[in-house]
């Protein structure tokens, strides 16, 4: 099964679990505040079921958004809420969205839990700099445990006896969030997806993290287009 197939059977019981995960949403809005307030159009890369399509809106409420994601199940979620007009759906990977009719340039780009994702990262941070404006920013929110010791420590303790088994009871399928497990283990440090931006362009990367048990955990990386 692919990811995108994985994350289609998860969709439906998505929303409720991490509603269920303290800070979830006060997280996204905190890495949403660095996009420019403004900006006037935005991309919502890895948008989901549209959460961090609702935390650019408390930043930027009167920006054109267009969310897109590979996952069908997840952007049928968000297609059911009430959005602005301003805000639209596409159904596609980020390096391939001129074929699916949407070219840049956008003020901002956000990424929310999609890097960690891909199976090619350099190529898609590599479309989102050709997609952004000169200036324009791009703000990625992930997880990313490699530099520190005790980040990976707790992450281990809260997938395994949170994560995990709520996964299974709440969606009947424990499979992708033991997926989710192992991909922050496997995922770059800080200071390396930091080097990676760098090395892709971006300029002025800037590096912080979220509160509470996810301190060292979550990141919000904040990068420009020369």
């Amino acid at each position: 099964m692919t990811l995108s197939a994985a994350f289609d059977r998860g969709a439906r019981a998505y929303d409720r679990l991490v509603g269920l995960n303290p800070g979830y949403h006060d997280h996204l809005r905190r890495s949403a505040a660095a996009v420019p307030a403004g900006a006037r159009r935005v991309l919502d890369g890895g948008c989901g079921t549209g959460a961090s399509t609702a935390a650019l809106l408390g930043v930027v409420p009167d920006a054109e958004i267009v969310g897109v994601d590979a996952s069908a199940g997840m952007l049928a979620e968000a297609r059911r809420k009430q959005w602005p007009d301003k805000v639209s759906f596409v159904h596609s990977r980020v390096e391939h969205l001129a074929e699916a009719g949407v070219t840049g340039p956008f003020d901002a780009i956000f990424a929310g839990y999609l890097i960690r994702n891909l199976p090619d990262p350099a190529a898609t941070l590599t479309a989102m700099l050709g997609l952004l404006r000169p200036g324009g920013v791009l703000v990625v929110h992930d997880y990313s445990v490699a530099d520190s010791l005790r980040a990976r420590l707790t992450w281990h303790a809260v997938c395994w006896s949170v994560i995990i088994p709520m996964g299974r009871v709440v969606s009947g399928d424990a499979g992708l969030y033991r997926y989710l497990w192992r991909s922050v283990l496997d995922f770059d440090g800080a200071t390396e997806f930091a080097a990676r931006l760098r090395r892709t362009g971006f300029a002025d990367v800037r590096t912080s993290t979220m509160t509470g048990w996810q301190r060292g955990i979550v990141h919000t990386f904040r990068a420009e287009k020369p």
